[in-house]
């Protein structure tokens, strides 16, 4: 066994050791985030990552390459390899990366974390998601491994693993996977691993001799403590188990995503069910938008309203359900599965066109990007929004699963889901008592629903209230449901129809809501393409079944359902001696101004924080990935400034005399002044000198050494004053070398890790210079 590097067990089985436990160690943050993506693929990158790190950190040692080889070996990886790992979907057969894949793992090193974050677990692997594990993984990899194979103590190598673990844990969910055996393994592996290292590290003495306690004793020493270390370590499992038992149940885990919420508030838009009658009265003939690739008998859904007020049925203002759009929504829909490609022509607004559960939207176009960031979706009620607003020209590509078409007869034996609805607010009297008649016979919950159903289209009368129609005011507040439930024939068109069946529902304790949305009428069928025109806006009811799932309910009456004129309108006695004018032109009927949005009020005065703290984390994530890229250059820096402390303040004077002069040797085989293999040589101090004064060209260096020894083998222990002077002369030639390199030489020895590579061939001198010390201090 080699030894090289004090501490570190050397040769190819000890850094088959090394490596083996920190990959075990990684692997523990990497199975961590199994609960944050929707599938094993994430494990693909973070596992090559994980190899390929720890074979550039091998590499790098073998080959004794400096910090910045190492780190551009990373990168060079990351962009040669990161495409085939994390963005297979870009790259030329999954393995070539394009333009487009190098720019997407480029732009990922800053705004991967964000997306990450905002997008709600678990994520899906097609988004861009894979480059953080990959990121993660390649990154902590190389640093830890190179750690563990050149810097000693070993206990270093700890600090990146755990700080690998930390950013899991924040970048994870607040449910973990077994966060208990996470810890276990993590703690078991650490111990055993610094355990073995000591144990089988290479014994040192003084005087070599034949008979060595290593070879007589050594077998039983270190079967003594591996024992010892299994016992501790049982110990502690022990100990962290019974502490998990007796721990406080429901004990909140606390994770960034849990506290960065998306800069998005449904309420800031007014119900699109208000618009119902401009649909039909200003784009009864204008193209809206055209649909491609449509299924025979699909409806187009623009919104669905759960949440009645009283006045206006609105989309119900949970703004978390509301989630940036990726390509693993609507998970788990079942049906036909279908591609729609979208052109919006004169169609103005926030609210997506879309059919059946939306699984993906891609947006085309020049206004493609910022629609694609402004998008949301709402995979409870399949409804999509864009803060941007479509116009004309936009495009965009849906991929939806329509849902089979239940018949009565599947229905027979479904039962109502349970499904959390807000409560109904100020619904008129009478609503209960007439939904109560209405079912009275009916025995099943699909009566239940066709009664309702028939109640309002069998027993009500169609009609727009346009000019040349009957009468019948827009709206669907309280008191407009209440003259249409309470008329002596009901007058109205979708909006009152679906608004007055979904009250009656929620009466009966029926989970029920409003859609709004586009399809042909019931003589018609959708071409393809379909061009659709405010005469295909309709408004629907869907009711929830155990089973089947949302099930559309059509409760307006057909069009040519209209009702009698003379007997809505009362007739005038005429007077036969008196002629009477002819009555004035009825004019068209004026649409109620859109409810404003009294629920934004109360957020005026809040500051507007959402872009703030976006530009917070994009700026914290882009810090954290500096400091990681900065984090081997600390290390280094920590360990080279901890032997230099070490060295100036030992107890004893000879010896800060001694680490005076290991300092100036040791800086100087940082600057490739003094050979590598010489330091290990045991030269005397004289020999040494003679090395330094050829490459340093000082005769200050032969004059220092000679300060040196009589410091350490003098008669008497030098005084502290000495000690200053010398450790002064060290500063002063250190400072030379300093001033003939260049500045990139500078920057080399600042980071060179040769001299951490302890020497153990002259140990025995030390152990005589200490000896002599000692019989000086004892007189």
């Amino acid at each position: 066994m080699s030894a090289r590097d004090g501490g570190r067990l050397g040769g190819w089985r000890g850094d088959a050791i090394d490596l083996g436990a920190v990959a075990l160690l990684l692997l523990v943050p990497v199975i961590g985030f199994a609960p944050t993506f929707d599938g094993p693929q994430y494990l693909i990158p973070a596992l090559a990552g994980l190899v390929l790190g720890l074979g550039i950190a091998w590499t790098g040692a073998v080959r004794r390459w400096s910090v910045l080889l190492l780190a551009a070996a990373a990168v060079a990886v990351y962009f040669v390899l990161g495409g085939a790992l994390a963005l297979p979907h870009t790259a030329i057969g999954g393995m070539i990366p394009t333009i487009d894949t190098l720019r997407q793992l480029a732009a990922g090193v800053v705004t991967s974390w964000k997306s990450l974050l905002t997008s709600i677990a678990p994520v899906a692997a097609a988004d861009g998601h894979l480059i953080v594990p990959l990121l993660l993984s390649l990154a902590f990899a190389t640093l830890a491994g190179s750690l563990a194979l050149r810097v000693v103590p070993a206990a270093w190598t700890l600090v990146p693993a755990a700080a690998l673990l930390v950013l899991q844990i924040a970048l994870g969910t607040a449910q973990p996977a077994a966060p208990f055996v996470q810890a276990a393994v993590f703690a078991v592996v650490a111990v055993a691993w610094l355990a073995l290292r000591t144990a089988l590290a290479p014994q040192r003495s003084a005087v070599a001799t034949t008979e060595s306690p290593q070879a007589d004793g050594g077998r039983s020493s270190v079967v003594r403590r591996v024992v010892s270390g299994a016992v501790v370590l049982a110990i502690a499992a022990g100990a962290g188990a019974v502490s998990l038992a007796l721990a406080p149940a429901n004990e909140t885990r606390y994770v960034l995503r849990e506290v960065i919420i998306p800069p998005f508030d449904i309420r800031e838009y007014p119900s699109p069910l208000q618009s119902f009658r401009l649909y039909v009265r200003d784009f009864d003939e204008d193209a809206l938008f055209t649909v491609r690739g449509l299924p025979s008998g699909a409806r187009l859904r623009l919104a669905t309203m759960d949440a009645y007020s009283g006045v206006v049925y609105d989309v119900a203002d949970s703004s978390s359900d509301f989630t940036p759009i990726r390509s693993n929504m609507a998970q788990g829909a079942a049906g036909e599965a279908a591609r729609l490609t979208v052109e919006v022509g004169g169609y103005e607004g926030v609210w997506v066109p879309a059919a059946g559960a939306v699984r993906s939207l891609a947006f085309d176009g020049d206004r493609g990007e910022s629609l694609r960031r402004s998008a949301y979706y709402n995979a409870d009620t399949g409804t999509a929004v864009v803060r941007d607003g479509l116009r004309e020209g936009d495009r965009y590509t849906a991929d939806v699963v329509i849902p089979p078409t239940s018949a009565d007869e599947a229905l027979a034996d479904d039962d109502f889901a349970d499904v959390d609805l807000p409560r109904p607010v100020d619904v008129p009297g009478d609503v209960a008592e007439l939904a109560a008649d209405a079912v009275a016979e009916a025995r099943t919950p699909i009566e239940k629903a066709r009664a309702l159903t028939s109640f309002l289209s069998e027993g009500g009368f169609f009609s727009h209230g346009l000019e040349g129609e009957v009468p019948s005011r827009a709206g669907h507040g309280s008191q407009r449901i209440a003259s249409l439930l309470g008329a002596e024939q009901m007058v109205g068109d979708d909006e009152q129809y679906a608004v007055a069946m979904a009250l009656m529902a929620r009466e009966l304790g029926i989970p029920a809501r409003v859609v709004l949305g586009f399809h042909p009428g019931e003589d018609e069928t959708a071409e393809n393409p379909y061009v659709v025109t405010g005469d295909d806006v309709h408004a629907w009811v869907e009711i929830a079944f155990e089973d089947a799932g949302w099930v559309a309910f059509d409760p307006t009456p057909p069009e040519d359902q209209q009702p009698n004129d003379q007997t809505t309108r009362p007739k005038s006695a005429p007077k036969p001696q008196v002629l009477q004018p002819p009555p004035p032109p009825q004019e068209p009927v004026e649409l109620p101004p859109l409810v404003p949005d009294d629920r934004k009020a109360d957020e005026d005065a809040e500051p507007e924080d959402g872009a703030l703290g976006l530009i917070l984390l994009v700026g914290g994530a882009g810090v954290s990935v500096l400091l990681l890229l900065l984090a081997p250059f600390v290390v280094i820096g920590a360990v080279k400034a901890a032997r230099r402390r070490r060295r100036r303040a030992a107890e004893r004077a000879a010896d800060r005399i001694s680490g005076g002069w290991d300092e100036l040797r040791d800086r100087a085989v940082d600057y490739r002044a003094y050979p590598l293999d010489g330091a290990s040589a045991g030269g005397t101090r004289s020999e040494e000198a003679a090395v330094l004064v050829a490459t340093l060209e000082d005769a200050r260096v032969t004059d220092l050494a000679a300060r040196a020894d009589a410091g350490v083998f003098g008669p008497g222990e030098p005084d502290p004053e000495f000690v200053a002077a010398f450790w002064s002369e060290v500063d002063a030639l250190v400072d030379g070398m300093g001033e003939k390199a260049t500045f990139w030489s500078r920057l080399r020895a600042r980071l060179s890790l040769r001299s951490l590579r302890r020497r153990t061939g002259s140990s025995w001198i030390r152990r005589l210079r200490a000896a002599a010390a000692d019989r000086r201090k004892d007189g």
